[in-house]
């Protein structure tokens, strides 16, 4: 399949789907955007190693399920030889465990594809600029599992109130709403979250939801 021109300024883009039609879609929707270029595509998971092996893309778009080889395998094989491209899984599931499953191992983001187009672009860009990505809905459900376990282990460090605030903001509540549930003051929140952070020593919540795989708070259901 023929490589696309590269334009070095650009956030380079391998696509990974076996569709033709959702490929060129793609395709188009990206390439309509003066930051991003697609760079290849591949229309089995083989070639699309192989091209992210030759390339190095910024981003990869990996669909899932692909035929074939397990994508997520793929992901793991991609990420070994080159840690800093980024794996979005682009996927027909939008349940926790196919979401868990991906983050762990190791794409740094998640999009259903019954996601609105801009929600690709806005995806690539996250990625590039080296934040994880989750929709707010996935980040939520995630949460509310991970404050779930959490209550149930006590040597994890996290206080009641703790988590109680983290179970409240994956419910989608601000600090101020929050606050005022809680009987406290806004500026007391907004501690509890920073402390949260620096407990588990991390910055985002992709970050946080592969400590709770990693520390068993989050089940991958067999």
């Amino acid at each position: 399949m023929q490589v696309i021109n590269r334009v070095s300024d650009r956030i380079k883009v391998l696509i990974v789907d076996h569709h033709a039609v959702m490929r060129d879609g793609i395709c188009a929707l990206l390439n309509s955007c003066d930051d991003i270029e697609v760079v290849a595509v591949a229309s089995e998971v083989k070639e699309g190693i192989d091209k992210a092996k030759s390339l190095t893309p910024h981003i990869i778009v990996m669909e899932l399920p692909m035929p074939g080889m397990d994508c997520l395998e793929a992901t793991r094989r991609i990420l070994r030889r080159n840690h800093k491209t980024k794996v979005l899984i682009f996927s027909d599931y939008e349940d926790r465990e196919h979401i868990i499953s991906s983050i762990s191992a190791g794409a740094a983001g998640y999009l259903p594809k019954t996601s609105d187009g801009m929600d690709l672009v806005l995806a690539i860009r996250t990625l590039y600029n080296d934040c994880g990505f989750l929709l707010p809905s996935a980040v939520s459900s995630l949460i509310r599992e991970y404050s779930r376990k959490l209550r149930s282990n006590p040597g994890n460090g996290m206080t009641n109130r703790e988590i109680d605030v983290l179970k409240l903001i994956a419910e989608g509540f601000t600090s101020r709403e929050i606050a005022v549930r809680l009987g406290v003051s806004p500026k007391t929140i907004f501690g509890h979250r920073n402390k949260l952070m620096k407990k588990l020593s991390l910055h985002n919540m992709s970050q946080v939801i592969r400590y709770a795989i990693r520390n068993g708070l989050i089940e991958i259901d067999a």
